[in-house]
């Protein structure tokens, strides 16, 4: 059993890191072997539309063409049971290199036949990390569940369950103080830091196990 996940913030070891990281824990003790991805670290682009993976007969057929960083790692990701993806909301959108990925990744697994809409061939079961400095209420009024959902469904034609933990309000600085950032109150987010984040750290723990625990 094998479950990879993929950091899509440029910070390796701030909120979406750490909840990625406590999922693969969950993944671990339901008896997972794992696999940590840091986008940022790879030199890569997104799809170049040469559609190589649509050609009648191509050998790229389920396969990105490109040859670059992103490569092997999307190719470790078609023989694993389980996917983590995990991306900060950056103008109510994922990250470029998240999006980067996910056009390489989907596109070149996603089908334009009439009676079949993807060539994936097993049963890839996935969850989403979402994390965001903007509270519960404004992400309800800026409509990102859209953003969400529409990549669980995309996400879902692999043949498996796809989940969503999201985390929001989240602490962006180590110090305040350092910054221009006077809209912000230091000491909700510190509440919210010390309060919340514990709680979607054994969420992103639970997803883990679930996912796991589903290719056992």
């Amino acid at each position: 059993m094998k479950v990879i996940a993929i950091n899509g913030s440029p910070r390796k070891s701030w909120n979406t890191a750490a909840l990625l990281r406590k999922a693969l824990e969950g993944a671990e003790s339901a008896g997972a072997e794992t696999e940590l991805v840091h986008l940022y670290d790879l030199n890569y682009q997104g799809c170049t539309s040469c559609f190589a993976c649509k050609r009648k007969n191509s050998p790229f057929i389920g396969h990105c063409a490109i040859k670059d960083n992103l490569t092997d790692v999307l190719e470790r990701i078609l023989d694993c049971d389980a996917l983590l993806l995990g991306s900060p909301i950056y103008f109510g959108n994922l990250t470029g290199e998240m999006l980067s990925f996910l056009e390489r990744f989907l596109f070149s697994n996603i089908a334009y036949e009439k009676d079949h809409r993807t060539v994936f061939q097993g049963k890839l079961t996935s969850g989403f990390i979402y994390t965001m400095n903007v509270p519960e209420d404004l992400m309800q009024q800026y409509n990102y569940e859209f953003v969400f959902e529409h990549y669980r469904e995309i996400l879902q034609r692999f043949g498996g369950t796809s989940e969503i933990v999201i985390s929001n309000d989240t602490y962006q600085f180590d110090d305040y103080s350092k910054y221009d950032a006077s809209m912000f109150d230091e000491a909700h987010k510190a509440q919210v830091k010390a309060e919340q984040f514990p709680v979607d750290l054994k969420n992103a723990f639970d997803m883990g196990v679930r996912l796991a625990a589903k290719q056992g």
